[in-house]
């Protein structure tokens, strides 16, 4: 994340439409798998989405009940919570020329362009 870019944290439904499309191809496998943890300014843990455009780096508020109710809801995805193939087409060519999309939506293993955190980053590695 650039140290100049602001930080913007958002509800999904208050994203302007051309955000939420960018995010939903970029996690075109779901959200809840994505969700990152952090302390907001009142000391409360939060959860949300990361997502960083050229302007700015997101952070989608989201619990992980509301990131899977987002997909359940959404046309765009099939029963199976996958973005639609003929949506994510229509995407990616409305979206071809955003430079910063080109790098996180390419097909491997982690689809979202941003390092995840080790599951058992807390455990103690004390091996001596």
């Amino acid at each position: 994340m650039s140290v100049n870019k602001p930080r913007i944290i958002k509800d999904f439904t208050k994203l302007s439409p051309d955000i939420q499309e960018q995010i939903k191809l970029v996690y075109s496998e779901g959200f809840s798998q994505h969700l990152i943890r952090f302390t907001n300014k009142d000391g409360l843990l939060v959860s949300a989405l990361p997502f960083e455009t050229d302007e700015a780096y997101y952070l989608v508020k989201m619990t992980i009940q509301e990131a899977k109710e987002i997909i359940e809801d959404d046309e765009d995805y099939d029963d199976d919570g996958i973005l639609k193939e003929e949506t994510k087409d229509e995407y990616a060519g409305k979206y071809a020329e955003v430079d910063y999309l080109a790098e996180k939506t390419d097909d491997d293993d982690d689809d979202s362009g941003f390092d995840q955190p080790d599951d058992d980053e807390d455990e103690d590695d004390d091996d001596d």
